[in-house]
């Protein structure tokens, strides 16, 4: 997805006069790599810890300590492998499952496929990371973790956030229609799902908070310890100025993923009264309730060293890397005994937004 990027991110300036823009090549660092799926199950360490099973179902990637909890300490000293080619992120990052509902009432989860660039990846997700310049944030800490988007939202909250959560409509193979930076398409980015076929499929694009109060890793809803710009949540690759009572800027992080709906696009499986057929894994037809999950496990300072060290895409002077046919030996047992495959009656679990 790396389309022209600094043209877009001059497009990003101008939309935006308040920010300070990303740029890539120079002082400052976008970084751009891909993770294999590490598993898929109805588990949230974050929101549900120790509940086995959890509500709704979940695609993760990342190291392989994910498990129904995960300790508030350096997690890259539990995991021993990582489906993401930075080899020292032990990180584990998972948003909710995509699912077709045809219109005899049934379900099959839409699959993941791998994003430009990254064809050797298990499906899984593309993980972004964004900096300024040298100096300019924060790396997350060990035992930091945050949640993004509400999972129960059903309906556009003020003037929409849909420069933090967006769906893609491609419009032909090979990710036609990737023209603008994520979110930013003012005809092909929606907040809710796409009203119609999508003959390339759907991109999902998800932005953490760029903000931190300097103090709490975490936070009763695993929210308010973090918060956007004074201005506003920042569009993709920008970035501003942190309220008094979030001072620190950490890194922008954004999660990106490749859903294959090309093989659901026959209208006669469509709801006879033409409405979009596809639900999240919680049950949330209007795709506002889009949403995403963080802990950190970076090893020690190798993240402020991708921040600082004027890095652009998946490789760095001095940060190890791993191939995909490394990446994808890593994985996570299944520890809940249900199908999650094939034509389903419902949604694993209640399809709960919980």
């Amino acid at each position: 997805m790396l389309w022209s990027i600094l043209a877009f991110l001059a497009i990003a300036v101008k939309a935006a006069p308040q920010t300070t823009p990303v740029k890539g090549p120079g002082d400052n660092s976008l970084v751009r790599f891909g993770c294999s799926q590490v598993v898929i199950e109805r588990l949230d360490p974050l929101v549900n810890p120790g509940m086995n099973p959890s509500p709704h179902l979940h695609q993760v990637v990342g190291g392989n300590a994910f498990n129904a909890s995960i300790a508030s300490t350096d997690v890259s000293n539990l995991a021993t492998c990582t489906t993401c080619t930075f080899s020292e992120d032990f990180s584990n990052y998972w948003t909710a499952n995509l699912f077709f509902k045809a219109r005899n009432g049934t379900y099959k989860r839409v699959p993941q496929i791998p994003n430009r660039f990254f064809e050797s990846a298990h499906g899984g997700v593309t993980v972004y990371y964004l900096s300024p310049g040298k100096n300019t944030v924060t790396a997350f800490k060990p035992g930091f973790r945050m949640l993004v988007s509400d999972s129960m939202r059903r309906e556009k909250k003020g003037l929409g956030l849909k420069s933090q959560s967006c769906f893609r409509c491609f419009t032909g193979p090979n990710f036609k229609g990737d023209d603008y930076s994520p979110c930013a398409d003012p005809t092909l980015d929606t907040e809710t799902f796409p009203s119609g076929p999508c003959l390339g499929g759907i991109r999902s694009n998800i932005h953490f908070p760029t903000c931190w109060d300097g103090e709490n890793l975490d936070s009763s809803n695993h929210q308010d310890h973090v918060a956007y710009p004074i201005g506003g949540p920042s569009s993709f690759a920008t970035t501003g100025e942190c309220p008094y009572s979030h001072p620190i800027k950490i890194p922008q992080l954004m999660l990106e993923i490749v859903w294959d709906t090309t093989g659901f696009n026959n209208p006669e499986d469509w709801p006879e009264d033409g409405s979009q057929p596809f639900v999240l894994s919680t049950g949330d037809s209007t795709g506002y309730g889009q949403h995403a999950d963080y802990v950190f496990g970076w090893k020690g300072n190798t993240l402020q060293k991708l921040m600082d060290g004027a890095c652009f895409g998946d490789t760095c002077e001095g940060v190890k890397t791993q191939g995909f046919s490394e990446a994808n030996r890593c994985s996570v047992l299944n520890t809940v005994d249900e199908v999650t495959e094939g034509w389903l009656k419902q949604l694993p679990g209640d399809g709960s937004g919980a």
